[in-house]
């Protein structure tokens, strides 16, 4: 599956603005070449060799792959999560507004990461326990700032359907992986946009 590279960080929901340094151009290309190749089908030499970095040097920055795949995806699951919670607080009294805010906020994040994205889809569970129960906390968290949401949104909806619906949501937003390049950017954003905000809209 080719997936286009992107680094972790490179969005509003994980550290925008911030300058990238040796080490995040390193993760980026691990990242790619994970999300291309699965993490089993990557070894070091060849995150070295795509980085034009010798062993000692790629050692010096990451422990291993492992340490490659934790430093991927514990930042992103944050900054979706702060993020998130940062749109939703802006709109306390329009829940509809909040849910356009929250859906522009993850659609900018999912085309931006598609790689990232795969990681998170095929991988996670390459992870130690302990950051993968952190991921899996803060991807729990991040649903219920969407469950909140859509229950003021939809007040007879129990919390439990709202819960299936922002997991579809997602589902249709983090398709970015499997999107061809024959529609481009702005587009691609309009159609993930309109169609999210229609699915999470109707109150069954």
């Amino acid at each position: 599956m080719a997936v286009e590279q992107q680094a972790p960080g490179a969005t509003g929901a994980t550290g925008a603005g911030r300058r990238r340094s040796r080490r995040d151009e390193i993760l980026e290309i691990a990242v790619g070449l994970f999300a291309a190749r699965g993490y089993h089908g990557v070894s070091m030499d060849d995150i070295g060799a795509a980085a034009g970095v010798t062993g000692p040097a790629l050692y010096h920055h990451f422990a291993g792959k492992e340490a490659m795949l934790v430093a991927a995806l514990v930042p992103v699951s944050e900054g979706l999560l702060a993020g998130g919670k940062e749109r939703a607080a802006g709109h306390p009294d329009d829940p509809r507004a909040a849910l356009e805010s929250l859906i522009d906020f993850h659609v900018d994040f999912a085309l931006a990461n598609p790689a990232v994205i795969a990681l998170h889809l095929h991988e996670l569970d390459r992870l130690p326990d302990e950051p993968r129960r952190r991921i899996r906390r803060l991807q729990r968290l991040y649903v219920e700032e969407w469950v909140i949401v859509l229950t003021a949104l939809h007040p007879a909806m129990p919390a439990g359907e709202a819960r299936v619906l922002a997991h579809a949501a997602f589902g249709l937003m983090n398709s970015t992986p499997f999107l061809g390049g024959e529609v481009d950017r702005r587009r691609r954003a309009a159609l993930l946009r309109s169609a999210t905000l229609a699915a999470l809209l109707a109150d069954g």
